[in-house]
Formats: structure tokens, C-alpha cells, sequence
């Protein structure tokens, strides 16, 4: 699995004209999904991401996790995140999961965010989506669990 997770203070997602998510202080993350990704690429990030020291303490230092401060996540399914582009012009989706695994993967993330008692809001899987966001820092981090040696 592949996230690009953004440290925010707001976020929202809109599908057609509809909000569909939307959190306060917090994470935003965009989750990608590869063929081979099993329930332990979800558990590591999963405790990557509620325990990754990124918001500021009173002293102004990046100390605190997202289960410190109380934050939200707005979690959106994002397959582009394996997009290849080393040939041509258009990218290559090939590396991304197909729907069914990837949805299956998706929402067993969510819930485990959910079961450590993170409050998490998300977008529509398979849907054309708008993601507003404002951006905190800018702080943009990219996990991947492939890389955890």
C-alpha cells in the first residue's frame, strides 16, 4: 500500500455536489492499493499513521500524533497512486489493485483506523471526487509498506 498523508486543518470531499466527508485538524490521506498488499501492509501503516509524531507541541516542535491531538483522518482511495510513467506519455495503472482487492483493502484500512479509536470520514471508492484541503505546515509525508526495512 501506498499513502500520501498531508497534515491538515481542514478537509472535505465532494462527490457531484454532494459533501461526503469532511474533518477538522487532522490527516488527510490518499490510499493506493498494488495487487500484492495483504492485512500486514494495512496494520503497519495503519500504526505508522496514528503514531507518527508530526503536530507541534507547545513548544512548537513536531511531537504529538494525530491520537495525541485528537485529529481526525479523511481517508480517500486513490489508485493513480501507481501510476507508472517511465514509457510514453500516458501512465500505466497496472501496478494498481483490481477494484474488488482494492476495495476489500480500503475499507478493512478504514476500519482498523477506526477500531484503535480514530474518528475517519471518506470519499467514495470508484467515484469522481473534489478534495478540498488546507494544508498545515506544509507538512506532506509518502509511506509505503513495501519499505519497511
Amino acid at each position: 500500500m501506498r499513502i500520501v498523508l498531508q497534515r491538515v486543518k481542514h478537509a472535505s470531499v465532494k462527490v457531484e455536489e454532494d459533501v461526503v466527508g469532511s474533518i477538522d485538524h487532522g490527516l488527510l490521506l490518499l490510499v493506493g492499493v498494488t495487487h500484492e498488499d495483504e492485512q500486514k501492509d494495512s496494520r503497519y501503516l495503519v500504526d505508522k499513521i496514528a503514531n507518527l509524531r508530526i503536530f507541534s507541541d507547545s513548544e512548537g516542535k513536531m511531537n504529538l500524533s494525530v491520537r495525541d491531538i485528537e485529529g481526525s483522518i479523511l481517508s480517500i482511495s486513490q489508485f493513480t497512486l501507481y501510476g507508472e510513467t517511465k514509457k510514453g506519455r500516458r501512465p500505466n495503472f497496472m501496478a494498481a489493485a483490481k477494484p474488488e482487492h482494492a476495495l476489500a483493502m480500503y475499507e478493512a484500512f478504514n476500519d482498523q483506523l477506526r477500531d484503535i479509536g480514530l474518528r475517519v470520514e471518506t470519499g467514495r471508492f470508484g467515484e469522481h471526487m473534489d478534495v478540498s484541503l488546507l494544508n498545515d505546515g506544509p507538512v506532506t509525508i509518502i509511506l509505503d509498506s513495501k519499505e519497511t526495512s
